[in-house]
């Protein structure tokens, strides 16, 4: 495992590649859209795989999804896109550390989100024409979750994705200093099925199960941006503040 201050080096160097390549904005919006895409998997597979549960009132029912759902981060980690709550952390690391400058990291964090939303809607389409979540348990539980995260407040919202994205970027932190892919999905598994188990709002997978209901009927553009209004600020806090900058500081990392 690597060190703390050879993780801060090597995240900055990350953040320099983005910046690198937003200097082809439409490849790297086809890469977030690929994230919102990927991050989409994880939502139809709950809906399939994990809606007989609710159906039959299992008590194991949340376990079962946080064990699941991490294949979405896994896919991304592994394929490789554009994903605005890794971007989060990985981006104002480069910026605390010199290696990119503010612009970049708006750059990056305006094209990274829109670029899920877009891929998030587009999966969204083409699950629903695939007619895969029809059944009456999906529906039911696609509904379930939807009226479950309406009825939060916008503090509970934001407090919830500022958890929610502290834990995500945790797996990746944990992910960048592990040596071996195995080690490298069993540390990222952890932290995601945390958050999916206890019930915490990550933005872009919000932007996946919103997208869903639209198609399905059962939410609207409306509550999607209401989710989004608190989920993207909290989101960056949980993944900025509270490990990027932390760690960029207890690393003893100094500005180049």
């Amino acid at each position: 495992m690597i060190t703390l201050a050879e993780n801060v080096e090597q995240t900055s160097g990350q953040a320099a590649h983005k910046a690198h390549d937003l200097g082809n904005p439409p490849r790297y919006f086809v890469s977030a859209m690929l994230a919102g895409a990927y991050i989409g998997v994880g939502e139809v597979l709950l809906l399939v795989a994990i809606s007989p549960f609710v159906a039959a009132h299992s008590a194991a029912t949340r376990l079962l999804e946080g064990a699941v759902f991490p294949i979405a981060l896994t896919i991304v980690m592994f394929a490789g896109a554009q994903l605005f709550t890794s971007n989060v952390m990985v981006m104002l690391m480069g910026a605390l550390s010199g290696r990119t400058g503010p612009r970049d990291l708006v750059a990056s964090w305006v094209l990274s989100l829109a670029g899920n939303l877009a891929g998030a809607l587009a999966f969204g389409a083409m699950v629903h024409a695939s007619g895969v979540t029809s059944s009456g348990s999906a529906r039911a539980m696609l509904t379930e979750m939807l009226d479950a995260k309406n009825a939060l407040d916008g503090g509970q919202l934001f407090w919830r994705a500022v958890l929610c994205n502290m834990l995500v970027c945790l797996g990746i932190w944990m992910f960048s200093r592990a040596r071996g892919d195995g080690a490298k999905v069993f540390v990222l598994w952890l932290p995601v099925l945390v958050f999916v188990a206890v019930g915490f709002e990550h933005c872009v997978a919000n932007m996946a199960l919103f997208s869903l209901g639209v198609f399905e009927g059962s939410a609207s553009f409306g509550e999607l941006l209401r989710n989004l209004a608190f989920t993207v600020p909290g989101n960056i806090v949980g993944g900025g503040v509270l490990v990027a900058g932390t760690y960029w500081f207890t690393s003893g990392a100094r500005r180049a």
